[in-house]
């Protein structure tokens, strides 16, 4: 069987810096922090009240009134990428077998928001007897994005939701790529979104010690790759790109952003929060992209690395890709968006791809920012570049961006220029 070349054409991002691609990309570029102190819930008894919240944002710009009140705000920022990313890649739906279009996103956790607020209703009301909003399901539950896009815009291709932590998203690309690729499908809407930033989502990860508690410096705090590094910066938000078959989207005149060529998935098998010390199923994944893709190593020019700013993860990544591109390594751009727009947690692979393919696009690899001098890790190669503190213009032929999530999971995906 002939596999089928996929292409990326429209792209939809809802973040912590910037509620449309254009302002994200800028924004990533300039390499500006989307952290602040909480807004969503009164955060000043926990050991961290700061997060990467979207701003300025209105459901109501994107579905009526009374879809709003039905689904949890992680579909809000799924949907509304979505909208963008259809808008951007210029189908008409008049024009296609809606049978071949399909929906695929990535959930960590869905509408944990939605939960708290309404468990928390009834605890505090059990008097009344229990009330609870009939909308409760449709929020809490992680496939109503895809559900509400196949009906928004007549989608009858394959369409549900992937879960594996913080590679999500990551796992949803993949799987619509491999729709594509074998034949059951000719484009696909392909994504995730998160809506974690709540009391039980950051008391949950602070009670584990994964997030940064640097409160006093909170624009700095998510510092990948930096010996002061003390954990992730919980974000929000969702991202969407459109997948279409190469000659399907030729035929039509499409805007190609970028080619997805190879993509490796992997589990640990080692530890529920904790990778691999030695990074073994991070460059496995990364291998096994390469492979997929006929790409050597010296093809790659930048890596989006999942870089959390954890203590142990960014060790065992670096680990990997040393392993995985030898020398070449010291020759291509290594980066962690995350730390400007923060972990968005089961939307992080999603709106890593989208700004990966933006490089691949457009020849700049975003900066990590955060990093001060003198701030270095023993256990980590500084003659590597991290792209520290600025963007860099080089020519980004092929780049890989990778998502682990915690369970072991992981993934990558390359995205080359076509």
């Amino acid at each position: 069987m002939k596999l089928r070349r996929v292409v990326v054409t429209g792209l939809g991002a809802v973040s912590p810096i910037g509620n449309d691609v254009p302002t994200m990309w800028e924004n990533a570029k300039a390499g500006v922090s989307g952290a602040g102190p909480i807004t969503h819930f009164d955060a000043s008894m926990f050991k961290t009240n700061f997060a990467c919240e979207v701003k300025n944002f209105d459901a109501t710009e994107f579905l009526d009134k009374k879809e709003v009140r039905k689904v949890d705000a992680h579909s809000h920022f799924g949907i509304a990428a979505a909208m963008e990313a259809m808008r951007d890649c210029g189908i008409d739906l008049e024009k296609e077998n809606l049978d071949r279009f399909g929906v695929i996103y990535g959930e960590g956790v869905g509408g944990l928001r939605a939960f708290e607020q309404e468990y928390g209703s009834y605890v505090m009301n059990q008097s009344n007897g229990p009330r609870f909003t009939p909308f409760l399901i449709t929020k809490m539950i992680t496939d109503m994005t895809c559900g509400m896009l196949s009906i928004k815009y007549g989608l009858k291709g394959p369409n549900y939701v992937t879960t594996s932590a913080c590679a999500s998203s990551s796992n949803a690309i993949i799987d619509a790529f491999d729709q594509i690729r074998l034949g059951r499908a000719d484009v696909m809407l392909a994504g995730g979104a998160e809506a974690a930033i709540c009391h039980v989502g950051v008391g949950g990860f602070n009670s584990m010690h994964a997030l940064s508690t640097r409160n006093d410096e909170h624009e700095k705090a998510s510092r990948p790759f930096s010996k002061s590094r003390d954990g992730f910066v919980i974000g929000e938000g969702g991202a969407c790109l459109v997948l279409e078959e190469y000659e399907h989207a030729k035929a039509r005149g499409a805007k190609i952003y970028a080619e997805v060529a190879g993509t490796g998935l992997s589990a640990d098998a080692y530890h529920m929060t904790a990778p691999l010390p030695n990074g073994e199923g991070a460059a496995k994944v990364m291998m096994y992209a390469l492979e997929e893709a006929g790409l050597k190593p010296e093809d790659i020019d930048y890596i989006n690395t999942h870089g959390t700013s954890t203590p142990a993860g960014d060790i065992a990544e670096v680990a990997a890709i040393k392993s995985v591109f030898g020398e070449h390594a010291y020759k291509l751009n290594i980066g962690s968006t995350k730390s400007m727009t923060g972990h968005l947690l089961g939307g992080a692979g999603a709106l890593e791809a989208v700004l990966t393919v933006l490089s691949v696009k457009n020849d700049i690899v975003p900066p990590t920012i955060n990093h001060a001098e003198g701030d270095e890790d023993e256990n980590i190669d500084y003659n590597l570049n991290f792209t520290f503190n600025k963007a860099q213009e080089r020519v980004v032929n092929a780049a890989i961006s990778n998502t682990f999530g915690f369970g072991g999971h992981n993934t990558s995906i390359a995205f080359k220029k076509i």
